[in-house]
């Protein structure tokens, strides 16, 4: 079971490609690339834990050095970040050699910004190991770390040599994590493609229930729709902002909860998308139906839909306005929103006016206390 999915960026393109048996089978895919038999690793330690040995064994004569890191989201930060520089030189890394990515998506973009900083650029796999990690941040070359000020504020566009996605290890993954990918999953019908999302309210539940081909289609539908983006916008000029649906809201979120397990990253993005269509539903965008739809989908699949199921404080709408402010989509002092004007017709704008967008920010939080 394999699906190759091209990444067409000229003389940096790539192949993402999507099946089972890809990490016990991880030589034949890899010894291609290499000038000298013998890689780097990176991986937290929970996916060491499950998936290094198996890893090791699939390279089977290609030496490899493994570093560790601690798992969550705390890991995307300077100190882990210069552990990571620091034991990659030790291991004396040439830049014709492969350093491995072997996680979700924090070790995916912290181990990326450190092969693009290295040596001026060493290549890199990836080897995702979360649904979201497989369908979004594995592809497309953006890597970084977060800062105080908020998410993702410091990397660098550096794009893998290939992306091996096996599904296999998504039976590992705990329901949470793979409920939280999937947020990203039907980010993609939302924003382009109303058809994949009809798919989805169809058979989405019986892909989270385990269904191998069912997954192979969403992760491979989901791939596509990124890499034609990326091949048309590798540095977000223009379409590749179209991805961020949703993220505008989910940065604040997760900012404003600390980078913790209170708001998962997939979780923060099915609330976002949820309040980007309610906030086009009041700037008379899209019908009152298509917010309405989005909802139920998220909640019949079992998800945080909106900011009541966020456990905790949360500040108030004029801080959290504050915190999008943060976000990496500000242009000339402005926030840019991904909107929409239906299912699977998102667009970029910086036209939202404030008092609408904090209406929908306090009537959110007014339903934390019914």
């Amino acid at each position: 079971m394999r699906e190759i999915v091209p990444v067409e960026l000229g003389a940096r393109s790539y192949e993402v490609r999507i099946g089972t048996g890809l990490i016990e089978g991880a030589a034949v895919e890899i010894a291609p690339l290499l000038r000298r038999p013998r890689v780097a690793i990176v991986a937290d330690e929970t996916v060491a834990r499950l998936h290094l040995d198996a890893l090791r064994a699939g390279l089977g004569g290609i030496e490899s050095v493994a570093l560790t890191l601690p798992a969550g989201e705390g890991t995307k930060s300077w100190p882990h970040f210069t552990r990571t520089v620091e034991w990659l030189l030790e291991q004396k890394v040439e830049r014709k050699d492969i350093v491995i990515a072997l996680g979700g998506g924090v070790i995916g973009d912290l181990v990326g910004f450190a092969a693009a900083v290295l040596r001026r650029g060493v290549r890199f796999v990836q080897i995702p190991t979360t649904l979201l990690a497989q369908v979004d941040s594995s592809v497309g070359g953006k890597t970084g770390i977060n800062a105080p000020q908020g998410k993702n504020l410091i990397g660098a566009f550096h794009q893998p040599s290939l992306v091996l996605a096996d599904l296999g290890v998504l039976e590992t993954l705990p329901k949470r994590d793979f409920l939280a990918g999937y947020g990203e999953v039907v980010k993609y019908g939302l924003l382009g493609d109303a058809e994949f999302f009809d798919w989805l309210e169809a058979y989405a539940p019986a892909m989270a229930g385990g269904d191998l081909d069912k997954r192979l289609h969403a992760v491979k539908r989901s791939v596509e729709m990124k890499a034609e983006i990326v091949a048309r916008d590798e540095t977000e000029e223009g379409d590749r902002a179209l991805l961020n649906l949703g993220h505008t809201f989910c940065h604040a979120l997760e900012a404003a909860t600390g980078y913790s397990d209170r708001l998962l990253h997939g979780e923060g993005v099915a609330i976002g998308c949820a309040l980007a269509f309610e906030l086009s539903q009041r700037l008379g965008l899209c019908p009152q139906e298509a917010p309405s739809r989005v909802r139920a989908h998220l909640r019949a699949m079992g998800m945080k839909v909106d900011l009541a199921d966020i456990e905790g404080d949360l500040p108030g709408t004029d801080a959290l306005i504050e915190l999008m402010a943060q976000d990496k989509k500000v242009l000339d002092g402005k926030l840019r929103f991904i909107l929409a004007r239906g299912i699977g017709q998102a667009f970029v704008t910086s036209e939202v006016p404030r008092e609408v967008l904090a209406g929908v920010i306090d009537d959110a939080l007014a339903r934390r206390d019914p």
